[in-house]
């Protein structure tokens, strides 16, 4: 069974930083696709970034030179540096992995930025 466990969440303030972790289980994930989504109230769920097996990153605009993403082939992790955190970044940020035709979702993590 596959399982997406993310950590890392939380409070924090403007120009702050945190760290997201997904670990994935249940089947090899070395050529998949590994990102981060986030929801906010009342919007849609939209792509941060993801990055492919090779490492290649992409990025949504609004994040880029803020955020930076890593994956740990071996672990099957992937990781969301998140720095100079703006009042727009709050959401449900959910860990997703493109695996062939299927993909999964983490249960999300909360990220509040307020002082």
């Amino acid at each position: 069974q596959v399982q997406l466990v993310e950590s890392g969440g939380g409070l924090v303030q403007p120009g702050g930083s945190l760290r997201l972790s997904c670990a994935a289980s249940g089947k090899d994930f070395s050529s998949a696709i590994m990102g981060w989504y986030r929801q906010a109230p009342g919007k849609q769920r939209d792509l941060v970034a993801h990055i492919r097996s090779d490492g290649r990153p992409n990025y949504e605009y609004s994040v880029r030179g803020r955020f930076a993403i890593s994956r740990d082939n071996a672990k099957d992790t992937v990781s969301l540096q998140m720095n100079s955190l703006k009042p727009e970044d709050p959401a449900v940020y959910y860990c997703n992995v493109l695996s062939g035709s299927d993909v999964y979702w983490g249960r999300g993590t909360q990220v509040t930025v307020s002082s």
